[in-house]
């Protein structure tokens, strides 16, 4: 029977105050309920159980009705997403301004407890939660993780998987990556063949029905929301396109249906930029997404364009971006689109490896808000090292301190820290095939980007969240997460 709690001082993210109280430990027992203050907590409150009910054993009942064994959901006034939370030797209570707030307090919660808490059966232990006092918000907004879909296909129940994973760490933002050269992954109902032809084919030889239904989709969009995150459906357009375009023959120029490609080159793919059809059919794909995500954003991607000229790229845009506007959602977009507009309604997503984009640096001088991706830094997919098996090294090998070891605020010249959103760590899967691969290359990367999205910068210190980041060993090997053990990180198996 497991007699220690966790300390306090273990937390990713850190928090912005944590405060332990000495010889204060709450135990939760078979008479411990969840009691309800406020019904806007329902959802976090059912996370929680459903999170402690497997590995306790417990009925953990959730009521409106006092009780003096509880962990008590309450409001409370604190920032947009923060939390209080307050453990003491008679019970939990978490106060929060906002079903967001309440959500972070559980995945602060659930690393106070021991990582058998994470079990899916029932664990002989001792279910103690240390004494403390921890006030706490997020640094910024967005703190986000993108899944590609398309260059190998994951399936719902997988991708439900990964969600569970990153809500672990107070990630806000599923961002899908559903179309590209590879592959169709949603369902459009007035475009049928992008699913029947497009949605096909992957990176390899493997062929199969690689998509989503839309209801499917919506099921993984309330799924994320039950877990506090906001799914972002992106369509890349006008290049890596070629899945759509071996679907349907006039989108292309000539009028001929491309080859179903299932390399990983990029930049050869371009809509007809110049055809009525191609913004026909780009408006019925923002019509149909939109209508079934509930969340404010849609990401028209726009990256490695390589085939098309500037004019037509600016044209392209000029057309597609009012579209996102009229169904309602805000567009995101990679950081070359940027060049086509001055309006500051867009968010931008920089990816680049360098530190100066000029302009990225013009649009957040107008006040557009920009996500922060550096490749050579939390994109998940590149090699740990020059031996690492899975990943590319295009941006360079990135080890766990290269994802973590940079100031969001202060990183890009010209972007000032009131004009970005957020952090945001892209897993492209090209080499990705398996849930298992999956965890290896975003473990422990993924907690590092996590860490700079939430935490203040005064927090910020490689050593202390190394030690911190290695105590998280003990939970993965609960969970059965594949983690890249880093010669960096002092794990504690």
């Amino acid at each position: 029977m497991t007699e220690t709690a966790p300390s306090p001082q273990e937390l990713v993210p850190q928090p912005v105050q944590v405060h332990p109280i000495p010889n204060a430990t709450f135990t939760l027992t078979p008479d411990t309920k969840i009691v309800l203050a406020t019904e806007a907590a329902h959802h976090p409150a059912a996370r929680l159980a459903e999170v402690l009910r497997p590995s306790t054993g417990y009925d953990l009942e959730i009521t409106t009705e006092p009780s003096s064994n509880a962990i008590l959901f309450d409001t409370g006034e604190t920032a947009e997403e923060g939390y209080e939370l307050d453990v003491t030797a008679t019970g939990v209570t978490i106060r929060a301004t906002t079903p967001a707030g309440h959500f972070n307090a559980v995945a602060t919660l659930r690393q106070l407890l021991p990582p058998e808490v994470e079990a899916k059966s029932e664990q002989p232990v001792e279910w103690r939660i240390p004494g403390v006092r921890i006030e706490d918000h997020p640094r910024y907004p967005h703190r986000g993780a993108m899944l590609d879909v398309t260059r190998h296909f994951f399936t719902p129940d997988q991708v439900k998987n990964y969600i569970d994973q990153l809500a672990a760490f107070k990630i806000n933002h599923l961002h899908l990556h559903l179309s590209d050269d590879q592959g169709w992954r949603l369902e459009i109902k007035s475009w049928p063949q992008l699913t029947n032809i497009g949605g096909r084919t992957e990176v390899g030889t493997r062929t199969g029905d690689f998509f989503y239904t839309q209801a499917e989709y919506k099921d993984l969009v309330e799924y994320a929301r039950a877990r506090g995150m906001t799914v972002i459906p992106e369509f890349d357009m006008p290049g890596h396109t070629n899945a759509a375009q071996s679907s349907y023959a006039n989108l292309n120029a000539d009028n001929t249906r491309r080859d179903p490609y299932t390399g990983i080159e990029v930049g050869f793919s371009s809509l007809a930029i110049h055809e009525d059809i191609t913004y026909e059919f780009i408006e019925d794909v923002i019509r149909e997404v939109a209508a079934i995500t509930p969340g404010p954003y849609l990401h028209i991607g726009g990256d490695e364009a390589l085939t098309t000229p500037d004019a037509d790229y600016e044209a392209f845009m000029t057309r597609a971006l009012p579209l996102v506007e009229k169904y309602g959602k805000t567009a995101i977009g990679w950081h070359e689109f940027i060049k086509t507009t001055t309006d500051t309604g867009p968010v931008v997503q920089f990816w680049n490896q360098t530190t100066a984009d000029e302009n990225v640096a013009a649009a957040a001088k107008r006040g557009t808000r920009v996500i922060l991706s550096p490749a050579n830094r939390v994109y998940l997919d590149m090699k740990y090292t020059e031996d690492t098996e899975l990943g590319l090294k295009w941006a360079g090998v990135v080890e766990v301190r290269d994802s973590y070891d940079w100031d969001p605020g202060s990183y890009l010249e010209g972007v000032p820290e009131d004009r970005v959103l957020g952090v945001e760590a892209p897993l492209w899967t090209e080499t990705a095939e398996t849930p298992a691969d999956l965890e290896f290359l975003a473990f422990p990367r993924l907690p590092a980007a996590a860490e700079l999205g939430w935490s203040p910068r005064a927090t910020h210190d490689w050593d202390d969240f190394a030690r911190r980041l290695g105590a998280q060993a003990r939970r993965w090997k609960v969970q059965g997460i594949n983690y890249y053990r880093s010669p960096q990180v002092p794990w504690q198996d």
